[in-house]
């Protein structure tokens, strides 16, 4: 390898490190169905309580796609709420996953993501279709997701939890993460943390020469 990380473990965050994801094509898809004075909701959407309750896992999917009804004032359908929440979902390069099958000969490796079970459902079809694989598990020794844990990056909780189950030192933990906020949190338990600031990234870190 060009670089060894002194670590036992790499987890990767998936948007904008394993799989393409556009945080704004779900905006810009909103805006375009209400008219101008209404778009400050689009803005907020990130940010409402609903939408933090569904990635912990706290409501369920009926609920999440009732509350985006409820929100926008809009009579859509599930399959178009889950169209138009899905549409941030892009590519997963198969040489991401390929670094990732190269580096599990030398560490166990594993995904912490913020997510919930209408993206996953949508990642998992996306995996199927273009890998052969119908889940992450297969390709991960562990995988964290939001939902599942009923915690969230950046809070402290979420990454004790998961050194808790790899019963190891946050030292011997490299996290990569595209949120500058992700890594912070990640980085202040002492975890080594890696900002995925461009796909280059983790093959600049974890190449081999």
């Amino acid at each position: 390898m060009k670089k060894t990380p002194d670590a036992d473990f790499l987890i990767f965050d998936l948007g904008n490190v394993i799989i393409d994801i556009d945080y704004n094509r779900p905006l810009s898809l909103l805006r375009q169905q209400l008219p101008e004075e209404r778009h400050y909701l689009v803005d907020e959407f990130y940010h409402t309580d609903f939408h933090k309750s569904y990635e912990k896992g706290q409501i369920n999917s009926a609920i999440f796609r009732d509350e985006v009804r409820a929100y926008f004032e809009k009579n859509w359908s599930d399959e178009e709420v889950d169209k138009l929440w899905n549409s941030l979902l892009g590519k997963i390069p198969a040489e991401r996953l390929k670094l990732v099958h190269e580096v599990k000969k030398h560490f166990q490796v594993g995904v912490l993501s913020n997510t919930n079970l209408i993206h996953i459902l949508a990642v998992n079809d996306i995996l199927s279709q273009d890998h052969g694989v119908a889940n992450f598990d297969p390709i991960f020794d562990w995988v964290f997701l939001s939902h599942e844990m009923g915690l969230a990056k950046p809070d402290a909780a979420i990454y004790e939890r998961m050194l808790t189950d790899l019963r190891t030192a946050p030292e011997r933990v490299v996290f990569f993460d595209d949120l500058k906020e992700n890594v912070e949190g990640a980085a202040a338990l002492g975890i080594q943390a890696v900002h995925v600031t461009g796909p280059e990234v983790i093959f600049d870190y974890l190449k081999y020469v």
